[in-house]
C-alpha cells in the first residue's frame, strides 16, 4: 500500500512558515509523504494568514479552490480562529487546526483522511518547539519565542487568534536554535508577535535570552524579529552591547504604523511617535550602517489628511530602509470595524504618496552601499540569481548559481529601491 500523501501550502508570516514546516514534519515522522502540487496529494492543508483584508481574500479564493479538488482540506493558521464561520460556509467538512494546536496534527489529519471531521482550536500549553521539521529552507532555522502578545490595538485580528502572551522557557529556545544549528541552518531567526515583550509573564526577558543563545558556540547569523515601539525604547539600550556581537544582523524592526500620535493613540498603540524616532536614532547612532525596518498602516479610520502628512514627514526624517505598507482594511471582531470607514479611493490615493516617498528613501539608502565590499551570507534562490545576506541584513542580488549557506566576499556595483546588486570579487 503507498503511503498517503500530503500538500501544505502556508501564507503569512515567518512564524506560520515555521508552523508549516513543523506540520510537515510531524506528518512525515508518521509516515505521510510531502507532495508538491496539490492535485498529487490525498489531503490538502492550508496554513492562513488575515491579517490584512486582501489576504483574508486569497484564503478564500483558495479554499475554494482546494475544495474543487474533491480532497479533504484541513485550514490551519489564524483562521480557523479569526474567521471560522466563513471558512465553514466555503467548505462545511473543512477540518480546522488552530495556531497553538499543532499537538493535534496528526490525529487532525489522519481524521480528515478518513473522512472524519475534526476541529482543534481551543489552544495548548506546549511549546512549538523541538518538533520534527522539514525545512522551506535548509539556511534559515525559524525559532518561535513567543505565542501572543500583551497589546490590545483596535485593528489587530490576529490578537483574537493568538490571545495573550505565551513565553516559552529560555532553556526550550536555546535547545531549538542547538537543534536547528545541527540540522545546518546558518541563520536564526527569532519571531513572535511582538519579541519585546517576551519574558514579562515567566520572569525573564529579552536580553536574558539572547545572552543565553548567544553563548552557544558556532558560526551562524541571529536576525531578530520584530518588537514594537514601547519595548524597543526601553530595552535598547541592554540590546545594542549584544548587538555588537557580530554574530547578530545589524537589523531592527519596528513597527510604528503611524506618524501621528493622535492616530496610534485611537488605534490604542502603547507608544507615541517620538518612541520610534529616538529608538531609531539611537540604533543609527551605534550602528551607522544598519538596517531600519517598520510597518505603516494607510487609512485607518481615524487618519486625516494632516495625520497622513505626519506620517510622510516622518518617513523623510527617519529614512527608514524597509516599509511595510498595509492599506487599512477592518478586519472581523476587532474594534475598528465599527468605526467609520474613509473613502477607499482616499486610502489608495495616500498609499500611491506613500510608496512613492518610501521608494525614494530606499533608493537614495541602497545607493550608500554602492562600492561596499564584504561578505555575504547566500539564503535564497531567486529567479535565476541568488540572494545573499550581509552584516546589516540588506539583500544582495548575485546574478550566479552558487549553493545556499555559501559565504562569499561580494562589492556592491548597483542598487534598487528593493536590494543591492552584486558581484564577486
Amino acid at each position: 500500500m503507498n503511503p498517503q500523501r500530503f500538500y501544505i501550502e502556508t501564507y503569512g508570516c515567518s512564524a506560520n512558515i515555521a508552523d508549516s514546516e513543523m506540520i510537515a514534519g510531524l506528518l512525515k515522522e508518521n509516515s505521510l509523504t510531502p507532495v508538491e502540487e496539490p492535485e498529487a496529494a490525498d489531503v490538502n492543508i492550508l496554513v492562513t494568514c488575515t491579517v490584512k483584508t486582501a489576504t483574508s481574500h486569497r484564503m478564500q479564493y483558495r479554499i475554494k479552490e482546494l475544495t474543487s479538488s474533491n480532497r479533504p482540506l484541513v485550514v490551519a493558521g489564524c483562521m480557523p480562529k479569526t474567521e471560522r464561520h466563513l471558512i465553514e460556509t466555503l467548505n462545511p467538512n473543512a477540518s480546522l487546526l488552530g495556531p497553538e494546536d499543532l499537538n493535534s496534527t496528526v490525529k487532525t489529519v489522519t481524521d480528515a483522511l478518513r473522512g472524519v471531521r475534526s476541529i482543534h482550536i481551543e489552544g495548548s500549553s506546549s511549546p512549538k518547539l523541538l518538533l520534527p521539521r522539514i525545512r522551506r529552507n535548509p539556511v534559515v532555522g525559524i525559532v518561535e519565542i513567543s505565542s501572543g502578545c500583551l497589546g490590545n490595538c483596535t485593528f489587530c485580528q490576529v490578537k483574537i487568534a493568538k490571545e495573550g502572551l505565551t513565553s516559552y522557557s529560555p532553556e526550550y529556545i536555546t535547545h531549538e536554535v542547538k537543534r536547528t544549528l545541527q540540522d545546518g541552518c546558518r541563520e536564526i531567526w527569532l519571531t513572535s508577535q511582538d519579541n519585546g515583550c517576551y519574558g514579562k509573564d515567566i520572569d525573564t526577558n529579552l536580553p536574558h535570552l539572547l545572552g543565553s543563545i548567544l553563548s552557544i558556540e558556532g558560526d551562524f547569523k541571529i536576525r531578530l524579529g520584530m518588537m514594537n515601539p514601547e519595548h524597543a525604547s526601553n530595552l535598547l539600550d541592554r540590546l545594542i552591547p549584544q548587538y555588537r556581537d557580530d554574530r547578530f544582523f545589524k537589523f531592527l524592526h519596528i513597527p510604528v504604523q503611524s506618524g501621528s500620535n493622535r492616530v496610534l493613540k485611537s488605534m490604542r498603540r502603547n507608544h507615541k511617535v517620538e518612541d520610534f524616532v529616538n529608538s531609531a536614532k539611537r540604533f543609527r547612532d551605534e550602528f551607522p550602517f544598519s538596517t531600519l525596518s517598520t510597518d505603516i498602516i494607510v487609512g485607518f479610520p481615524t487618519e486625516k489628511n494632516e495625520d497622513f502628512q505626519k506620517t510622510i514627514d516622518m518617513i523623510r526624517e527617519v529614512r527608514p530602509d524597509v516599509v511595510n505598507i498595509s492599506r487599512f482594511g477592518a478586519r472581523p471582531g476587532t474594534e475598528s470595524e465599527s468605526m467609520v470607514q474613509l473613502d477607499p479611493q482616499a486610502v489608495k490615493e495616500r498609499s500611491g504618496l506613500l510608496h512613492r516617498a518610501v521608494k525614494e528613501v530606499a533608493l537614495q539608502n541602497n545607493r550608500r552601499w554602492i562600492r561596499w565590499r564584504g561578505k555575504v551570507l547566500v539564503d535564497e534562490e531567486v529567479r535565476g540569481a541568488v540572494l545573499g545576506r550581509n552584516f546589516a541584513y540588506r539583500p544582495v542580488v548575485i546574478r550566479e548559481e552558487i549553493p545556499l549557506g555559501t559565504v562569499l566576499e561580494i562589492r556592491v556595483v548597483d542598487a534598487t529601491s528593493a536590494c543591492l546588486i552584486g558581484e564577486t570579487t
